[in-house]
């Protein structure tokens, strides 16, 4: 039996998740967290399989979270399950340690068989993702400016594209508004730009936004 761990901040989306795993017979969810630290203070107190993580949790992200797990758990399988899309947090997310990257959209469809594909010690990627991957390693966009955003950088251009303020971006993520400010000006100044319509324009033409 693959035991499975369920991060997500949304308890319908857990529900529906574990709806899915239910109806197999070699899978279990044996734990739910609804943030990071719970995902961490999981680990601590049993034993999993597989990871499923959203990315998009409050405080500490998922993103944040994954380096940790994979830190401290570096044999244990996380697969990655958000809302964004492929281009945006795939490939950071498979070079933080990640097994798997899946779009919630197409979990219905491929989450039982990523979870398989994950535990077994493979690494679990979609088609279209893999062709992405492919033209990083051809140098094909390495020299697209928002590669040299570190992580949150790119979480807070993404937001702001998505047309948050500040304010709402500072509550999200357990941030000042000061530093959340900070990371805008970093984001303006490492991407040449000077609005936030600039970033907006940026981030709809290189699908970093739905």
């Amino acid at each position: 039996m693959i035991r499975i761990l369920i991060a997500d901040d949304h308890a319908i989306v857990r529900a529906g998740l574990k709806q899915i795993i239910a109806d197999t017979d070699d899978l279990q969810v044996t734990g739910e967290a609804s943030n990071g630290q719970e995902v961490l203070d999981a680990l601590e107190r049993d034993a999993y399989d597989v990871v499923v993580l959203d990315l998009s949790m409050p405080g500490r992200g998922g993103l944040d979270a994954l380096k940790q797990i994979h830190s401290a758990y570096p044999q244990l399988p996380v697969l990655i399950l958000s809302m964004h899309p492929e281009e945006q947090y795939a490939v950071r997310a498979l070079r933080s340690g990640a097994s798997g990257y899946l779009s919630k959209e197409s979990a219905s469809e491929e989450l039982v068989a990523a979870i398989r594909h994950t535990a077994s010690g493979r690494k679990y990627v979609s088609p279209s993702l893999a062709e992405h991957l492919a033209d990083e390693v051809a140098g094909s966009d390495l020299e697209e400016p928002h590669h040299s955003l570190s992580d949150r950088e790119l979480q807070v251009l993404c937001m702001i594209a998505s047309g948050q303020t500040v304010s709402n971006i500072a509550d999200e993520l357990s941030l000042s508004v000061k530093t959340v400010s900070t990371y805008r000006e970093r984001i303006l100044l490492k991407m040449k730009m000077r609005s936030n319509a600039e970033l907006t324009h940026y981030a709809i033409k290189n699908h970093l936004i739905d």
